[in-house]
């Protein structure tokens, strides 16, 4: 090589390795979360320990969600994802199996947990378990014993499929959630059926229970139910027992008056989870597997905790997490009631459209 060009090859290499880092691309990963479900400071702290910066776009609606990462090429690295829509992305080839050896805080997640999870991510191959809750009955103790008398069954879904109760309770008003995967299984299980039936007859029972219910039940909303709520423009709502918190809380702190409690009843309700994944094109997988990573730590993911008022997965979180949410048995039940939980299961695309015509005849009332 004549040695003007090896000089030159030479600069260029030795002015590469100070170049370099500023040509670079920034450390960053892409997350895709639900709307305000993650504690607030934790993007700021995650750089600070790791030199990553987090960027962030929400979604509202799972369904959206779905719909978004089954188009493909999201620019997205890590995303919530319920368990419920897990086997669907996997089978479709969205999200990639997870290798165990990069996310060193594995050993924190709670094998219950990791347990209740198998139906829908058989080996925990492709989920992290994130934030997980139950779907109960949130209510105004006050006014329910006003309307039904202090044996009012509170501990049972009598209170809301018993057309003597949910008639009283109509006068201070009820609410459900506008969430057909999670109400018809409750109506199914009330029943005595299968919560996931395969069996379409068994959907046309709970569509009946429903309706003889629907004149009584002021409206279906996934969101506003909180600050009614906690503002005593309800009584009673068949809800997220996180969101149930957050409006006891904001109730006790305006000192209005309104006392809340929640129930998971006797019969058995749904057990959901929220879970990282990382998808298959994800543009920054080593950051997204440092991000995974950063959330179990139990230091960390007790903050979202607190912010969120939902229990998360970590077995080790516990002593970081408020008394006042960790000590509570209806955000972190005892065995016995997580003996009586059901996850909720993906159905046949046939099942989903009855399901879905189910649903929209509740909710016309027709």
């Amino acid at each position: 090589m004549p040695l003007h060009r090896l000089l030159k090859f030479g600069l260029i290499a030795l002015l590469g390795t100070h170049l370099n880092p500023a040509w670079a691309e920034p450390a960053r990963v892409h997350l895709y979360n639900w709307s305000d479900f993650l504690a607030p400071e934790t993007p700021r702290e995650f750089q600070a320990d790791t030199g990553i910066s987090l960027l962030w776009d929400a979604f509202d609606n799972a369904e959206v969600m779905q719909s978004k990462l089954m188009a493909g090429r999201t620019g997205y690295d890590v995303v919530m994802v319920p368990d419920d829509l897990l086997p669907s992305l996997v089978k479709a080839g969205v999200i990639q199996e997870l290798d165990r050896e990069r996310l060193g805080n594995w050993s924190h997640l709670a094998p219950e947990i990791l347990e209740k999870q198998q139906g829908n991510d058989p080996g925990n191959r492709y989920a992290v378990p994130y934030m997980w809750g139950t779907t109960g009955i949130g209510y105004d103790q006050a006014k329910v014993e006003q309307l039904l008398g202090a044996n009012a069954p509170v501990d049972s879904w009598d209170l809301i499929f018993k057309e003597e109760n949910i008639a009283r309770l109509s006068k201070c008003g009820v609410a459900m959630l506008d969430a057909p995967v999670e109400i018809v299984p409750i109506a199914l299980n009330y029943l005595g059926l299968p919560p996931n039936s395969k069996n379409p007859e068994d959907y046309r029972k709970a569509e009946a229970l429903l309706l003889k219910i629907r004149p009584y039940i002021r409206y279906f909303d996934s969101s506003k139910f909180t600050t009614d709520l906690a503002n005593g423009d309800i009584c009673a709502v068949v809800g997220w027992g996180g969101s149930v918190y957050n409006a006891k809380t904001t109730a006790d702190r305006a000192d209005n008056g309104v006392k809340l409690a929640y129930s998971i009843p006797k019969e058995g309700a749904p057990v959901w989870f929220e879970n990282m994944v990382l998808l298959k094109d994800a543009p920054h997988p080593e950051q997204g597997y440092a991000f995974i990573d950063y959330m179990l730590r139990p230091q960390v993911i007790a903050k979202s905790s607190d912010y969120l008022g939902y229990p998360n997965g970590n077995k080790d979180a516990s002593a970081f997490i408020d008394p006042q949410l960790r000590d509570n048995p209806a955000v972190y039940p005892p065995k016995d009631v997580m003996d009586t939980l059901y996850p909720l299961e993906t159905l046949p695309l046939k099942l989903e459209r009855v399901r879905t015509r189910v649903w929209s005849k509740v909710k016309s009332g027709t």
